[in-house]
């Protein structure tokens, strides 16, 4: 019995499933045979939102599924699924992101994705797509030419939609400045322990719709952070309601107004994080969960260098830190 998840209608008119299925496996490249049987096996259950990225190295297995899932008739047709996936920042230039979202659709066995995000507002010296990078290598983002590169994308049908991710307050009003199309998503991190409330306001007021990524902390990734699993005020609600920990952040960040990835290859979790949409936390709950201290787990420090156009962590979040 596969779960119906409620969809979110972007500012383009283009629905989007709330609950979406993370494809990164860390270390990146490591995929294998049982990844494909993983995202076969999120389909039966009901997922239809599938998050990928060129860093993740993970488009052409979700290819894979996705013909597979069609020819057993687990779907009826490729409408019926959401398909994002992201820019990396070596393709982060004008003239690399045309080649890159065609190979990206290449990749998919695809004609077009659904969404198509700016993987970070920052820039690589073109070269091989990897995590390790020199600090050299850092370069500003050209974010109008980078933007108008992603418009013609969307225009020519290749992305149903267009966003960005991990794009502050700040840098999204640079990209607001001069862009045509409106970005329809800001993917960012977003748990109890970094709410990003005012983030969430500012997109609200400009009709930018948020996707949450790490709402479970992002344990099991570079940077990821045991804070949520441990924390002790979502123990003490995940026991009065009888649900886990993992299903209160889950539902605390639906609740938010945004759509979440949530990433766990172990089946038995992969059904319990579907099981988020038929209950509430009550005004007493949702007040414990907004006194938790913030703090952000993925600060992409790696992106920092004295000869780079982040010098500092509060010049690459603008503050929000």
């Amino acid at each position: 019995m596969s779960t119906s998840i409620p969809e979110f209608t972007l500012q383009n008119g283009n629905a989007m499933p709330l609950l979406g299925f993370g494809t990164a496996e860390y270390p990146f490249g490591s995929s294998s045979e049982t990844m494909k049987e993983t995202f076969l096996h999120a389909i039966k259950l009901g997922y239809r939102h599938f998050d990928s990225a060129a860093i993740y190295q993970s488009e052409q297995l979700l290819g894979e599924a996705i013909q597979d899932a069609l020819s057993l008739g687990l779907v009826k047709s490729r409408d019926e699924l959401f398909i994002t996936s992201k820019l990396s920042c070596s393709d982060g230039h004008h003239d690399r992101v045309l080649p890159a979202m065609q190979k990206t659709l290449s990749n998919l066995k695809l004609e077009y994705v659904d969404l198509y995000l700016i993987h970070m507002p920052v820039s690589l010296k073109t070269g091989e797509i990897g995590i390790s990078f020199k600090k050299e290598d850092i370069l500003p983002m050209d974010m109008k030419s980078v933007w108008e590169a992603m418009e013609n994308c969307q225009k020519l049908g290749l992305a149903k939609s267009i966003g960005v991710s991990n794009f502050t307050r700040k840098k999204l009003e640079t990209l607001l400045s001069t862009a045509r199309i409106h970005p329809a998503v800001n993917q960012v991190e977003m748990n109890p322990y970094w709410q990003q409330k005012q983030l969430r306001e500012f997109c609200e007021e400009k009709g930018i719709h948020i996707t949450a990524y790490s709402p479970l902390g992002g344990k099991g990734t570079i940077w990821g952070t045991n804070w949520i699993m441990e924390c002790e005020v979502l123990k003490e609600i995940a026991n009065a309601k009888g649900r886990t920990i993992a299903q209160i952040s889950l539902r605390w960040v639906h609740e938010q107004g945004v759509s979440v990835v949530v990433k766990s290859f172990n089946k038995e979790r992969m059904k319990e994080n579907l099981d988020i949409f038929d209950w509430n936390l009550s005004p007493d709950e949702l007040q414990k969960i907004a006194g938790i201290p913030q703090r952000r787990g993925s600060i992409a420090s790696e992106f920092i260098s004295d000869e780079g156009p982040y010098k500092t962590l509060s010049e690459l979040w603008d503050g929000e830190i």
